[in-house]
């Protein structure tokens, strides 16, 4: 026994120690209390049983940490895919982004809330939307469903796959998943989901966070692109 370590203890520790770790109920030897001791000589010599109460105590504290860590890499690597979007903004934009996002805009300002999408292939709108939730009575009614809806009736399934969705919001979470399950090849968007939550509540998950769990459907995604444009609609 090191000077400053565990005493073992048979049954509950003595009154005035600070606090025990009993072992789980089904060890052999349950009965048995760890007290933290500072400085404490012990004269016994360490038994087998000793040493299976040590390994069981250092075991569980490796697993206790390992989880720990584990834990504080998920947060951060979710801190930064949510980053990620921003950091990108437009620097993989083109002028035939911010072409296309005009129309987006133009249907975002007819809709009932103030979001519009046009989809994109060789250079061709194959279809657009704006936001009809009042209108429809469809709280699902966004954008983005609305111009796939319409795309999906007039073109079919093909004609959606490899092209490119311009938006003037930041696809929501129901949109998103919609616009990777229909093969879309290019997101590009105005204001931002962090934008958006200044002006109307919003699921606070980027489309790069979603877009990450979906590997299996690999996606490009521009930001930012007139996004102020975007915003000034909220106060019109």
């Amino acid at each position: 026994m090191s000077q400053s370590g565990y005493r073992v203890l048979d049954g509950h520790p003595p009154s005035g120690s600070q606090y025990s770790a009993s072992l789980p109920r089904d060890h052999p030897s349950s009965r048995l209390c760890l007290q933290p001791v500072t400085r404490l000589k012990c004269k016994s010599r360490r038994g087998p049983t000793m040493d299976r109460i040590s390994d069981c105590c250092r075991s569980d504290a490796l697993s206790r940490l390992r989880s720990r860590r584990s834990m504080i890499v998920a947060v951060a690597s979710s801190a930064l895919l949510a980053a990620k979007p921003l950091a990108a903004a437009t620097a993989d934009a083109s002028p035939d982004d911010e072409r296309f996002m005009r129309l987006a805009l133009d249907e975002a300002r007819h809709g009932d809330y103030p979001f519009g999408a046009v989809i994109v292939r060789n250079g061709h709108v194959l279809a657009r939307g704006r936001n009809l939730g009042k209108t429809d009575g469809d709280p699902t009614a966004h954008g983005e469903m609305v111009a796939i809806r319409r795309c999906l009736l007039d073109r079919g399934r093909a004609a959606l796959q490899g092209s490119t969705l311009y938006t003037s919001g930041e696809p929501c979470a129901m949109c998103m998943g919609a616009i990777i399950w229909c093969s879309i090849g290019r997101l590009v968007f105005a204001a931002s989901v962090q934008q958006l939550a200044t002006k109307i509540d919003q699921i606070m998950i980027s489309s790069a966070e979603i877009a990450a769990k979906a590997p299996f459907r690999p996606i490009k995604i521009t930001g930012g692109v007139l996004a102020d444009e975007a915003m000034r609609l909220f106060t019109k």
